[in-house]
């Protein structure tokens, strides 16, 4: 009889034991909580992972189970459960970078594995590069650094945003109704060494993701702290001087505040000085009020000035007239200037639902003298323009998340609503002569455009499945003032779009994820075509899908790959250089896209992203079909290596093939294959390293278009290739000293 009470009480209490959730934090040495940690019971082999604030709670756990704690940047740990009733704290010490510690979870999206991978091994100084890191998009700078830079990614020519979403945390990059293109995206108001993590997606298959979403988004998340305050100092090649220091002012369990400032400048490699300098001012605070809620307050400012060469024809170098670094107006140039606050508001309501919440106000100036066609329109003056607005926008963005458990169902749903306002004053487009005169302006006015938006979706998880549909509303009103008209009217147009996505997840295994992701996405068209065309067209709206998987072959490698398909409705294109509408018709892509990380020793890491897409319009005829400046092929790749001695370096190349200039394919853009090297040496509180670009000193042309031009002494215009050289070999030596 006692013995089958004995056995009795033994029964309810391991019955008892698998009924109570486990929960934990996991934190690092300087007791900050971290996010994504992969928790793995051994026993039953279920998992789970940590939340942004290094939470967790296991439902499937007893005592005497063994669960495993690892992170890609951290030291794995093994603890035995004796305890379910006292909440576990877990200490993991950082270590060097492992791919062995990367489980493919359906939880923890894999995909950013790889630019975790990129960042850690090749991190970048240059705003610039950022995009880069991203794989498959390649970017082309215009003007030394002065302009944002054209993006290609997905058989698109993006010009400077308008097919790929861009923020940083949470902040719109993206300018609407831009006066030199729409959806311009200037990063160059981000300090690159306080990028802690790059969030992105391809396809339009997100619901938070919105307006430009059609080639995929790109979110930058800022560190929360800094390990350390350090300075930096940088010079190279072509007067090239930059200083970056890094500061923290309040580091604790509860609070971290820190500031960062930096400056470059640099005459660039042109045969006219480029002039170029910018000034950078960055600063964040993030503290928790309580165990439940957590503020955040971001400001920046920056502040950019530069002459440019502009892009040169072909035909002037061949002749001899000018070198490939010459030009043939160098009084192109410009300024702009963004100050940024946005504050954010994360509240966990209990264990399973949570808010988050950003406002956000920027203020931004623009101004950009270029001249593309020389002395075609204006055979006295030339055909310099100038591109101009002073713009404030702001906008806030709010996001409820509850999880849910129902027997062998869990999953959670999320729902959100954003609002956006961009006012702007005087956009304008002149014409000008030496950037001092105008002698005619045409476009002037103001723009109020505005967005709100509205999503729901879920994802259900069963058993090895995740199921994930979602549904997003987006409304835009815009108003526009045209100053050149005689009489005062404000021109409005409104317009709504309903965009459904859906995905699914398959994950056989902690080493293989299978996916299928489907949706419909957007972009905007420029204020100024809106009203034009009263309301037609307006928001053309772009259907795909991915299919593809993700897969660690062995512990040391990590492979993506997916077939992609993009079907793009009519649209209308405002022409910011010229003020026209210039109609494009539908058009469809597809390809394959390749992602390969493979470290075969602990101080050695190969990348490889491979990418090709076959890019048409539909309705023209075959062989006057092609998409100007559409890449079909991309590659990049390299080595990476770190040893414990100090030592670290990158050799990286990337390739860009050729491809069409116009829609016969009669002008050729033509490809190029750059590489690059970064080596160094760590040393106590010191770094040391050397960067070198275009180390082979490759003749490239960064940024080429097909237009039709005349010279000041040429009887006729011609259409061929013009282009922006690309860098030539350029070296700089840095040092930072850290403290």
């Amino acid at each position: 009889m006692k013995l089958k009470i004995l056995t009795l009480i033994l029964t309810l209490m391991n019955v008892s034991s698998f009924a109570q959730a486990l929960k934990g934090i996991v934190v690092d040495e300087n007791q900050n909580p971290i996010q994504y940690v992969s928790v793995l019971n051994k026993t039953n082999n279920q998992h789970t992972h940590t939340d942004e604030q290094g939470k967790f709670v296991f439902e499937s756990v007893a005592i005497g189970d063994t669960l495993q704690f690892f992170h890609i940047s951290y030291q794995s740990k093994f603890i035995v459960i004796s305890d379910l009733q006292t909440p576990l704290n877990v200490l993991l010490h950082t270590k060097a970078i492992n791919l062995t510690e990367v489980i493919i979870s359906p939880n923890i999206n894999a995909l950013h594995v790889i630019t975790d991978i990129d960042i850690q091994t090749n991190p970048v100084n240059s705003s610039q590069y950022i995009l880069r890191k991203v794989p498959g998009l390649f970017i082309g700078q215009h003007a030394g650094g002065g302009k944002a830079e054209q993006m290609f990614l997905r058989g698109f020519d993006i010009d400077h945003g308008t097919d790929v979403n861009v923020t940083v945390d949470g902040l719109p990059v993206n300018m609407v109704s831009h006066a030199h293109g729409q959806g311009y995206a200037d990063l160059h108001f981000v300090i690159p060494e306080t990028i802690d993590k790059i969030d992105f997606g391809k396809g339009p298959y997100y619901e938070s993701k919105g307006n430009f979403n059609t080639a995929g988004y790109v979110d930058f998340s800022t560190k929360q702290k800094m390990e350390n305050s350090s300075v930096k100092l940088e010079a190279g090649q072509f007067d090239t001087y930059r200083m970056l220091g890094m500061f923290n002012l309040v580091e604790s369990n509860t609070q971290n505040a820190y500031v960062a400032t930096e400056f470059l400048s640099t005459d660039g490699y042109f045969d006219s000085p480029q002039n170029f300098n910018r000034i950078n001012l960055f600063g964040k605070y993030t503290g928790r009020i309580n165990n439940q809620d957590k503020l955040g307050i971001t400001a920046s400012y920056f502040d950019s000035k530069w002459d440019a060469s502009g892009q040169i024809p072909q035909r002037a170098v061949d002749s001899g007239l000018i070198s490939r670094f010459g030009s043939i107006d160098d009084t192109e140039g410009g300024s702009t200037s963004r100050s940024n606050l946005l504050v954010s508001y994360d509240k966990r309501i209990d264990k399973n639902s949570s808010i988050k919440s950003k406002v956000y106000l920027s203020q931004y100036d623009f101004e950009l003298y270029s001249n593309f066609t020389f002395f075609l329109e204006d055979s006295i003056n030339g055909d310099q323009i100038r591109q101009k607005e002073n713009r404030i926008i702001y906008g806030l963005n709010s996001e409820y998340d509850k999880s849910f458990t129902n027997g062998n169902i869990k999953g959670s749903w999320q729902v959100g609503i954003s609002l956006r306002n961009d006012q702007t004053h005087n956009s304008e487009l002149s014409h000008t002569i030496n950037r001092i005169e105008t002698l005619e302006q045409i476009k002037l006015g103001d723009i109020n455009e505005t967005n709100l938006a509205a999503y729901i979706g879920t994802s259900i998880e069963i058993n090895k499945w995740i199921f994930s549909p979602s549904l997003r509303f987006d409304y835009f009103d815009f108003q526009y003032n045209d100053k050149l008209l005689s009489t005062y009217m404000t021109q409005e147009a409104t317009k709504t779009i309903v965009s459904p996505k859906f995905n699914i997840l398959y994950n056989p295994s902690h080493e293989l994820q299978l996916y299928l992701k489907t949706g419909k996405g957007f972009h905007s068209n420029d204020t100024r075509v809106v009203v034009v065309e009263n309301g037609k067209e307006i928001l053309p709206a772009a259907y795909g899908f991915d299919i593809g998987y993700i897969w660690k072959p062995t512990p040391q490698m990590l492979l993506n790959m997916a077939y992609w398909y993009l079907y793009l409705e009519q649209e209308f294109v405002y022409v910011g250089d010229a003020g026209i509408v210039e109609p494009s018709g539908k058009t469809r892509r597809q390809g394959i896209d390749l992602s390969y990380r493979y470290q075969p020793f602990q101080w050695l890491f190969w990348n490889v992203d491979a990418n090709y897409a076959y890019a048409r319009a539909i309705d023209e005829p075959q062989g006057e079909d092609y998409i100007p400046l559409a890449p079909d092929f991309t590659l990049v790749s390299g080595l990476n290596f770190i040893f414990k001695s100090g030592l670290y370096g990158s050799i990286n190349v990337r390739h860009l093939d050729n491809r069409p200039a116009n829609e016969d394919n009669s002008i050729v853009a033509k490809g190029y294959t750059v590489t690059d090297l970064n080596t160094g040496y760590k040393w106590r509180k010191m770094n040391l390293g050397v960067q070198i670009q275009n180390l082979f000193n490759t003749e490239w042309n960064e940024t080429q278009f097909a237009t039709e031009t005349r010279l000041q002494f040429e009887k006729e215009s011609v259409e061929e290739i013009h282009f922006i050289p690309g860098t030539p070999f350029f070296m700089k030596a840095m040092i930072q000293y850290n403290f």
